[in-house]
């Protein structure tokens, strides 16, 4: 199950180190002028290919980091070696990875979503994994939309202790209503409001532009006003889920932009390739050179 498939049916050090410093790109992807580093979705490419050969398909198209969801769910402790050694060996770094797969918004599953954090965080060490993405979950019937906006704020607030023990990040993710007419976190600028009533350095907000702009657009103007609370962007174009350039957002604007902001985290590659998967995440990452040297 890929975090799409969760979506559908479940519903750092501080200041500049406010959350790990991992998060942040010491040597940028690709190309040393970058001032964010580049990541692939691992999920979006090579689905048929064995694990370490999806690992060089990304470091051929130029990536030096990848992000994952449930590729290392039966591994051994021979196999997180193995693959260590191999993304090492690439010069990769995993960034982020999903695994916690209960939500935030409900407050009867408050125990768990923790219970179940507490249960991952050994596994993102093995990792060597500095982030772990999570999702609000869907909305419960009968409960008001209040209820579930602080069941959020407590669950990570709760949550944010326990990965700071581990200088971890939280990073909570907006999944757009026609992906998933039952998740509650379908906005961006609510999303922004939790974290940052949340208030801890170890929780930021995953800006997943795709889905932000099927729910509600105005994509530039929200990353301004938040920029300081984004820890990851997710990138794919509208419609259809492909690469940038190939639908209705202008990323070049939002590439530029998050340059012009000096964001110097992560910005993942989320997107289903329209055809050689190599050949389109190339020209992702030249879309972002292009566009931030300009």
């Amino acid at each position: 199950m890929n975090r799409r498939e969760f979506a559908r049916t479940a519903v750092a050090a501080l200041g500049a180190a406010a959350i790990p410093s991992a998060l942040s790109s010491a040597q940028p992807s690709g190309s040393n002028s970058l001032p964010f580093n580049l990541s692939v979705m691992l999920w979006t490419v090579y689905k048929d290919l064995p694990f370490e050969q999806r690992l060089e398909k990304a470091a051929e198209a130029g990536y030096q980091a990848v992000e994952l969801v449930k590729e290392f769910e039966n591994w051994t402790d021979a196999d997180f070696r193995r693959g260590n050694s191999k993304k090492r060996s690439l010069g990769i770094t995993f960034d982020a990875t999903a695994g916690v797969w209960t939500g935030t918004a409900d407050p009867a599953a408050r125990d768990k979503f923790v219970a179940d954090l507490k249960n991952f965080l050994p596994i993102a060490e093995k990792l060597e994994c500095p982030a772990i993405i999570v999702l609000s979950g869907n909305r419960v019937e009968g409960l008001s939309h209040d209820a579930h906006h602080e069941a959020c704020i407590e669950a990570l607030k709760r949550g944010a202790d326990l990965a700071a023990k581990q200088k971890a990040a939280l990073l909570l993710e907006n999944i757009d209503q026609e992906e998933n007419p039952k998740y509650y976190l379908t906005s961006v600028a609510e999303g922004f409001e939790i974290v940052r009533k949340v208030n801890h350095p170890n929780v930021k907000f995953l800006y997943d532009f795709y889905h932000e702009q099927i729910a509600e657009g105005n994509l530039i103007e929200k990353l301004e006003k938040n920029i300081d609370l984004v820890g990851l962007v997710h990138i794919a174009d509208v419609p259809g889920r492909h690469e940038p350039g190939t639908g209705e957002i202008n990323y070049a604007n939002i590439f530029r932009k998050l340059a012009q902001l000096k964001y110097d985290r992560y910005a993942a590659m989320e997107f289903e390739p329209a055809g050689d998967p190599v050949a389109a995440l190339r020209s992702a990452r030249e879309l972002v050179t292009r566009s931030v040297q300009r």
